[in-house]
């Protein structure tokens, strides 16, 4: 039978969950070639005791079933969870799914990571370096494999800086700034913005009571892009969202030469208008890291981990938020290093992999 010292034959499983839904992927143990995989656009519920995991056990179990079935001869040795809210809405998850995969499948091999874990996972695979996630939040992670660094991702009113949330309320405000005849206002800004909310006057009252107020922000962020090339307060903006995202990967990128960095998330489809001042500011201030395009997803990155699991070859360090791992033969948690002046791998935000704008 395939075991961690011979996993040919066996099977892993990589699920990613967040907020647009659930991924899962079957794939072969000793290679990490996925087999198949299955979507739920439903997202995991949340209860009084965080992440609900009789409902994500709903959704994760029949699928798995279904991509087992053709190969039924074969065993699953190791499964991988990337969720977002493991850090701090983990704890149902993190005491009930490693019993109920054991029961479902006899497997015993389980990484619970946070999404970012499986986003750099997905990104960079084992090697050192940081992974900044933009979309609506914006949040980095990096690693020299032996503790974690983490910097921002602290939301829309005390970070997410450079986001698109971030870019967003700074070209409303341009726009407000022009409506109101100050200084820095942007008259295209206020164009695009009254075109998309209604009359300028009305916004406060449009925006404040909405509870999806990032989301709602950064829905304005492609609109700052598009005004960048002949307006030079939107421009402004993006070349200091650019800062902001380079001094996140400044924070949480190990240093010494060698390691990389990737820019994965919607936020980076913004294109030259974002992407042109912030590869001049990652070289600026990250002068060490080689920055690279992201080699896959967090479905991929949690294939990944599963597959490391299974064979015994992960590097990447556990930590009890950010990795847990679960197995007679799993590694010895390692301390993650603060970042900022008191931004550790633990609080709200930390383990958001946020939505694109």
């Amino acid at each position: 039978m395939a075991s961690v010292n011979d996993p040919s034959g066996a099977l892993v499983v990589g699920v990613d969950s967040g907020g647009s839904g659930l991924r899962i992927a079957l794939a072969e143990a000793a290679s990490g070639a996925v087999l198949g995989t299955r979507a739920s656009r439903e997202p995991v519920r949340t209860g009084p005791g965080g992440i609900s995991a009789r409902h994500f056990l709903d959704q994760v179990l029949p699928a798995v079933r279904s991509l087992t079935e053709p190969h039924r001869a074969r065993p699953v040795v190791a499964v991988a969870v990337g969720a977002a809210g493991m850090a701090t809405l983990g704890d149902e998850l993190r005491a009930e799914l490693p019993g109920a995969f054991a029961e479902a499948w006899g497997v015993r091999r389980i990484a619970l990571a946070a999404d970012a874990v499986s986003a750099y996972a997905g990104a960079l695979g084992q090697r050192p370096g940081a992974v900044v996630a933009g979309g609506t939040g914006m949040i980095a992670l990096g690693t020299d494999l032996t503790s974690w660094r983490r910097a921002d991702g602290w939301g829309h009113l005390l970070g997410d800086c450079g986001s698109g949330a971030w870019i967003g309320r700074a070209g409303l405000e341009a726009a407000m700034r022009a409506y109101d005849g100050r200084r820095g206002g942007s008259a295209a800004l206020l164009a695009r913005a009254e075109k998309l909310f209604g009359p300028a006057a009305g916004l406060p009252g449009a925006l404040y009571p909405r509870t999806d107020r990032p989301a709602v922000l950064a829905s304005f962020a492609p609109e700052v892009g598009l005004c960048a090339a002949e307006d030079p307060v939107a421009a402004d903006i993006l070349a200091r969202a650019a800062r902001h995202v380079a001094e996140a990967a400044e924070a949480a990128c190990p240093a010494g030469a060698g390691a990389l960095v990737a820019l994965t998330g919607g936020l980076f489809k913004m294109g030259d208008p974002l992407l042109v001042p912030l590869r001049a500011a990652l070289a600026e201030l990250v002068p060490q890291a080689r920055t690279v395009d992201p080699a896959g997803d967090p479905s991929a990155g949690a294939v990944t981990l599963a597959a490391a699991l299974a064979t015994g070859t992960l590097r990447l360090p556990e930590d009890p938020a950010l990795l847990r791992l679960f197995g007679g033969d799993a590694p010895r948690a390692a301390s993650s290093a603060q970042v900022g002046g008191g931004a550790s791998t633990r609080g709200e935000g930390g383990d958001r992999i946020p939505d694109a704008p």
